[in-house]
C-alpha cells in the first residue's frame, strides 16, 4: 500500500455555491509523483464523469470537516481536529497541477508555561460592553443539552454563511458532532451570549484532547475506550482549540467576539488550561484575525486549500 484518496461529490456544495466543484480528501501517499498522479487522476477521472469541473481540497469531507492541507508551522504539534501532513504534499500537489484556492490560518495565544491572567482592561471593556448592550454572557447548558443544540443550529449557518466555501450543516450532522463533542465537552468553554433572552453568539472551545491521544501507545483511537476517556479526565491538559466563534451579522463590530474571548480565556485559566489556538481561520477574514491579535493572539500554522481543472 502506497497511497489513498477519496473522490467526493457534496450535492449540498453546488447546490449552494452554483458551481461545479468536486473534492478530493482523505488523501495519503508516499513521496512518489507517479504514485501521487495516479491517485490525483484516478479521482479526477471520477468527478470529471459526473459533471464536475474543478477538483479542490484536500477535504475530508467538506469545509465542515477535516479541511486543507498544511504548509507551515510544522515544528509545532497539531491540536485537536486539524490536518497533518508531511511538507512534500505540497510540491506533490503543484507538480501535478493544483494552484492556491485559500489558505487558512491558526493563531495562538496565552503561555504553555501556565495561565496567564487577562489584562484589567479587557475586564473594564468587556463590563461597560455589556451594560451598553444589555447582554449576558452563560456556558453551556449540560441539563438541556439537546436544546443547547438546538440553538446552536440557529446560530451556526446564519454567523458562517458569507464564509468562502461555507456549506450549510444539516441538522443530523449538529446532531452527530455534538454526540461526539458530548463526552469531553467542558460547560464553561462554551459561551453563549444572549440579549432580550435570544442567542446572538456562541463560542466551541475544547481541551486538545492530542495531548492525550499523542501518548496512546496502543495505536488506536475509534471506538474511545473506557480507559482512554479515564486518561483525560485524570490527566491534567494545558492546551485547548477554539474551534468555532460565531457572532450574527448585525452584531459585528460591537466588540461581542472580544467578550467571547475574554470569557474563554477566564474559564479556561481557572482549569489550568494556559494556552489556546483559533482555527481555522479564513486568510482575508481580518476583522476576526485582527481582533485575535488585539486579544494577543498570533499566527503560527498555515493550511491551503487548492484547485486544478478535472
Amino acid at each position: 500500500m502506497v497511497g489513498r484518496i477519496a473522490a467526493i461529490h457534496n450535492h449540498l456544495h453546488n447546490q449552494h455555491h452554483h458551481d461545479k466543484v468536486g473534492f478530493f480528501g482523505f488523501f495519503e501517499v508516499i513521496n512518489d509523483f507517479p504514485v501521487a498522479k495516479a491517485l490525483l487522476d484516478a479521482a479526477s477521472d471520477w468527478l470529471k464523469a459526473r459533471g464536475l469541473d474543478t477538483m479542490r481540497g484536500p477535504a475530508s469531507f467538506s469545509v465542515n470537516d477535516e479541511w486543507g492541507l498544511k504548509i507551515g508551522g510544522f515544528d509545532t504539534p497539531n491540536t485537536l481536529m486539524m490536518p497533518h501532513n508531511p511538507p512534500y504534499y505540497l510540491t506533490l500537489l503543484e507538480t501535478a497541477g493544483f494552484v492556491k484556492a485559500k489558505d487558512l490560518v491558526a493563531l495562538q495565544g496565552g503561555s504553555l508555561e501556565g495561565p496567564l491572567t487577562p489584562p484589567e482592561r479587557t475586564e473594564r471593556a468587556v463590563t461597560l460592553l455589556k451594560q451598553r448592550y444589555g447582554i449576558t454572557i452563560r456556558p453551556l447548558n449540560m441539563k438541556d443539552f439537546k436544546g443547547e443544540v438546538e440553538l446552536v443550529k440557529q446560530l451556526y449557518n446564519d454567523c458562517w454563511e458569507d464564509n468562502w466555501g461555507f456549506i450549510p450543516m444539516t441538522d443530523a450532522e449538529i446532531d452527530t458532532l455534538a454526540e461526539g463533542f458530548k463526552p469531553v465537552v467542558v460547560p464553561e468553554l462554551v459561551p453563549f451570549v444572549m440579549k432580550d433572552g435570544k442567542p446572538i453568539a456562541f463560542g466551541l472551545t475544547l481541551p486538545d484532547l492530542n495531548e492525550v491521544l499523542r501518548t496512546n501507545r496502543n495505536g488506536g483511537m475509534f471506538p474511545a475506550s473506557l480507559v482512554m476517556l479515564y486518561k483525560l479526565k485524570m490527566k491534567k491538559l494545558t492546551r485547548s482549540r477554539i474551534l468555532l466563534l460565531g457572532v450574527l451579522p448585525e452584531w459585528r463590530g460591537k466588540g461581542i467576539d472580544s467578550a467571547l474571548y475574554h470569557w474563554i480565556w477566564t474559564k479556561a485559566a481557572a482549569r489550568g488550561i494556559g494556552w489556546g489556538e483559533a482555527s481555522w481561520l479564513l486568510e482575508d477574514n481580518l476583522g476576526i484575525i485582527q481582533g485575535l491579535s488585539k486579544a494577543g493572539f498570533t499566527p503560527y500554522q498555515t493550511f491551503r486549500i487548492l484547485d486544478r481543472p478535472t
